[in-house]
């Protein structure tokens, strides 16, 4: 190991040089309580922060490192979490920020946002503690400015690891709090089947975010608790936060109604948001759903490839086959029809949908509508009509927000009604209702089975090459991922929250590459992504150390190579 010394002298010796004398710096350096290694360094002081590969190794048996012993993969994460935020806020307090061209002056790490998930910016082994953060080394246009780097890396930088890595600095009771509260979630999250609840909503939990481009909390008087339906309510003891109450929702077909801003859709956001664990302070740390929950929308224009949509749509003018459907450019009923099928072939338990990002010619055929245009002439059977055969074949529950279709009401188990936040359990007035109703629509559901037809990824058409034959996978967005010569749209994914769960599923699909051996499923290949990241950390997926990775489900991963246009499959009746 280099003493960190010759760092200083190399970097005044390539003072007002051209940035590309910063390859001389590469090497692994000591500085007594910790080693800096840098590994890759940009050849451009504009080139973006995932081109620099910046790592800082502290050893766990250091007193003066923090050190918790953590004896689960939930407290593991977490505990890298806690980290990850600690060294994040210490590079906004201490790094004075842009300082030249480009990047130049930044020092910073991936940033987290209000979930607690595995990402592989914070590394833990038996021996070590591995940050992996972004040192944008500073340029005056093309000419290295090394008194600005020499103060960050022998200023700022040790200041940062001190304040964020050190235990005599570190928050231990925010540690604590931090890790008891992704146990609880976790916890909680694993009961939900033993009394039959597919998610559960904590009493007194804050729901609304701060706005609609913002996941924080809402910090106003206008932030209504959340409280639970008597009748809905449950009880469960926790590890760390005891005996807690709150709204659980039963398996089957749950209707959330009410009038509109009454809190209907931000309700179910935190369903779909309870597949993941949340920071302390967040409002929602005990509002869980199944890992298995899947958010479903309508997406005109979305790419589809041989998928079986004909549960819903069968008989398309001049006979078009709907059993392997395929198209450039979906309709809003083809897509959310697709998206269903998706998800039940990569294992759903439980579908969410809000009519708002709903196709209505999808959801719903109302009686009127039926006299003009009759079920012949119609290759849509609606959701409606075959929402309670798909939780009686594939045992997979729906949570729908609705506020328009009360025909819902006659198949629905619980309709919860929200009234100014408040959530009711008003099922036997809409049950009454429909039964009191003169005027009734026909159901036209034909019976026809949900007999999925797997599909078998066909490995040709996987190509992360761009149109120069170079590799081309990143993202600067998260719902917009370049794989090669192909920009793939996210925006129908709701469930990603972070943008380097977006870069990680980018790698993720070249690696899957390696299981499609023309007999291996869509989903089989998922799995196997998903148990190799939980065997060997994220870092697996691909033969370049970085910290730009977070932990996606196997259904985002499937969902993106559904949406990969080009991706070609083989169809399997199961």
């Amino acid at each position: 190991m280099i003493p960190s010394q010759v760092l200083r002298e190399k970097l005044n010796s390539i003072d007002g040089k051209d940035y590309a004398a910063c390859q001389a710096l590469l090497g692994e350096y000591n500085f007594k309580q910790y080693s800096l290694i840098l590994q890759q360094i940009p050849k451009d002081p504009y080139a973006p922060p995932h081109t620099g590969i910046y790592r800082i190794q502290l050893s766990r048996s250091d007193k003066h490192v923090i050190n918790r012993q953590v004896d689960s993969k939930v407290a593991e994460i977490a505990f890298r979490d806690f980290l990850t935020r600690n060294f994040y806020q210490a590079c906004l307090q201490i790094s004075k920020g842009r300082r030249g061209t480009g990047n130049s002056g930044i020092i910073t790490i991936n940033e987290p946002g209000q979930i607690i998930i595995e990402r592989n910016c914070v590394v833990l082994t038996a021996e070590m503690i591995e940050v992996r953060c972004f040192i944008g080394l500073p340029a005056d246009g093309r000419a290295i400015k090394a008194d600005i780097a020499v103060e960050m890396i022998f200023g700022e930088l040790p200041e940062i690891i001190s304040r964020s890595l050190f235990a005599d600095n570190v928050d231990q009771d925010a540690l604590d709090r931090h890790i008891n509260t992704a146990e609880d979630a976790h916890f909680l999250r694993d009961r939900l089947p033993a009394k039959n609840l597919v998610a559960f909503i904590a009493d007194e939990a804050i729901l609304p975010r701060e706005s609609g481009s913002s996941d924080k909390p809402l910090q106003s008087a206008q932030a209504v608790p959340f409280r639970s339906p008597e009748n809905l309510r449950v009880e469960f003891k926790l590890p760390h936060a005891g005996k807690i109450k709150g709204m659980g929702i039963p398996g089957g077909i749950t209707l959330i109604a009410g009038g509109g801003y009454h809190g209907k859709s931000t309700l179910l956001q935190a369903l779909q948001a309870g597949i993941y664990n949340h920071i302390p302070g967040d409002g929602r740390e005990l509002c869980v759903s199944l890992e298995e929950t899947v958010k479903i929308r309508a997406y005109s224009g979305r790419y589809i490839i041989k998928t079986d949509i004909s549960p819903f749509i069968r008989n398309l003018p001049f006979r078009k086959d709907t059993s392997a459907f395929s198209t450039e450019n979906a309709s809003g009923s083809t897509s959310q029809a697709a998206g269903i099928i998706e998800a039940i072939e990569t294992g759903a338990k439980v579908l969410l949908m809000d009519e708002d990002t709903c196709a209505t010619n999808f959801m719903i055929r109302d009686q009127k509508m039926q006299q003009l245009v009759h079920k012949e002439d119609e290759p849509i059977t609606t959701f409606i009509d075959r929402v309670r055969l798909l939780y009686h074949e594939k045992n997979i529950s729906t949570i729908l927000v609705l506020g328009g279709a009360g025909d819902y009401f006659e198949v629905s188990d619980i309709v919860i009604q929200l009234n100014s936040y408040i959530p009711g359990d008003v099922t036997e007035k809409a049950k009454k209702i429909a039964g009191d109703s003169p005027v009734k629509r026909i159901v036209e559901d034909s019976g026809y089975p949900y007999t999925i037809r797997e599909r078998v990824p066909l490995p040709e058409s996987i190509d992360p090459h761009n149109e120069f034959g170079k590799k081309g996978i990143y993202a600067k967005e998260v719902f917009r991922l370049v794989f090669g010569k192909s920009t793939v749209d996210l925006t129908d994914l709701e469930q990603l929250v972070e943008l380097s769960q977006t870069k990680a599923i980018g790698f993720a699909i070249e690696y899957a590459r390696r299981y499609m051996d023309g007999n291996a499923t869509l989903r089989e290949i998922v799995i196997k992504v998903n148990d190799d990241i939980d065997q060997h950390g994220l870092d697996i997926l691909s033969d370049r150390i970085s910290g730009n990775f977070a932990r996606f489900r196997s259904f985002e991963l499937a969902f993106a190579l559904n949406r990969l246009r080009g991706f070609d499959v083989s169809q399997r009746l199961k």
